[in-house]
Parts: structure tokens; sequence; C-alpha cells
């Protein structure tokens, strides 16, 4: 297993499919939410077409490839709606993430949240699971409406970590953010997720580090 060549000062954790075990549920979110709206059969790539997007972005996605008759705005709501029994009731931390976290304190690492889900359902979910305090900040959409797609995120949550790009960890599941915070300079690491199991392969071939679980980062930092 390849070790990390560089210190690490801070990390800017993702959310979805990296500390939470939520992407499954978002693939099943998206189809049910234009059966509703009248799409009978959405397609079965539809999360994969949206998830380099917004929240915003995506939203209009669904009104002009669809033609629903609905503003973002309402979009937007009732996907939340959809997915909050989830994040408030259901979905559980990573395996290995509450033990990472652990260690990541013991080592007094600062560290945050970047993530393009929802704010008030990531607060909701990283309260519930208890880790909410471990993190200096958790920004979204809200704070960086360009996305992931752009290092601003990034950027700013270094800043925020009194760190700059060279000395802080970026742990991501997606190729794009991968590929996003490998191009402003920051240390990456891939982690596995089930799905965005197909992009394995450019994933570790852009991290600095790849591990198929949280428990490996231990052994590598």
């Amino acid at each position: 297993m390849k070790l990390l060549q560089k210190p690490v000062n801070g990390i800017i954790f993702d959310l979805d499919g990296t500390l939470i075990d939520s992407m499954t549920i978002w693939c099943r979110i998206d189809r049910e939410f234009l059966r509703e709206n009248g799409v009978d059969d959405p397609p079965a790539d539809i999360s994969d077409r949206i998830k380099k997007m917004t929240v915003d972005q995506s939203s209009q996605y669904f009104i002009d490839e669809f033609g629903l008759d609905l503003t973002k705005e309402q979009v937007i709501d009732r996907i939340e709606e959809l997915v909050r029994i989830e994040y408030m009731e259901k979905i559980q931390l990573k395996p290995y993430a509450y033990e990472l976290l652990e260690y990541v304190s013991e080592k007094n690492i600062p560290c945050g949240v970047a993530t393009a889900t929802y704010k008030p359902l990531a607060e909701g979910v990283l309260k519930r699971c208890g880790i909410y305090d471990r993190f200096r900040f958790l920004f979204t959409d809200n704070e960086y409406p360009k996305g992931k797609n752009f290092p601003d995120i990034f950027l700013g949550g270094a800043e925020k970590l009194g760190t700059s790009p060279h000395e802080t960890l970026v742990i991501e599941d997606s190729l794009h953010c991968i590929k996003t915070a490998s191009g402003a300079g920051f240390i990456t690491a891939g982690v596995y997720d089930e799905v965005s199991s197909a992009d394995k392969g450019e994933i570790e071939s852009i991290a600095d580090i790849y591990v198929d679980s949280l428990y490996d980062l231990k052994n590598i930092m």
C-alpha cells in the first residue's frame, strides 16, 4: 500500500460516499422524484448525469430535460423532502469513519467537510451520528455555488483550517472532485464507494493514495 509522502496538517472530508453511506439512496431518490412527476421510465444513469452538478444546476436539468412544470425551488424542496427521513433517521457512517476521526483528533489535525448535499441534511446526519462537533466547518453549495468542479470550496476550506493546499488532505470518493482538488495542489485520497466503482482505475491514477476503506487511512497518514 502506497504511503503519503507529504505531511498532513489539515483534512477536508467529502460527506456522501466518503463519511456516510448514502450514495445508493440518491440514485433511488432521483428516479423516484421523476416518476412522481410523470416520467414513467427514468434513465438508469440519471444520477451519473447529474453527479457533477450543484443542487441548483441539477434542479434546472430535471426541468429542462424532462419538461417538468415546476420551478427550481419546487424541485429542490421536493427532493430535499424525499431524502430528509433518510438523513435524519437512517443513513449511517461508513465503516471506520468514527475511528478515523478519533485518530485525527488524537493527532490534533483540524478537519472540515465540503459537500454538495443540502446543508440542513448534512448538518442533521452529522449531528445524529455524533460527529458534527469534530469539524471546524461544513461548506456546501450555499457558500460555494460553483460546486466541486471549481477549487474554491477546497481553497476556502484550507483557509478555514489555516493550512495551505500542499499540506491539506482532501478525502473524496468521486473522480471529478479528486481532479479538482489535485489540480489545485491538494494532497488527495480516493476512497472506494460502490456507486463510483467504475471510476476506480482513473481515481487511483490521479489521487496521491487510494484506499478501499477508511480504516486504511490510519496506516497511511
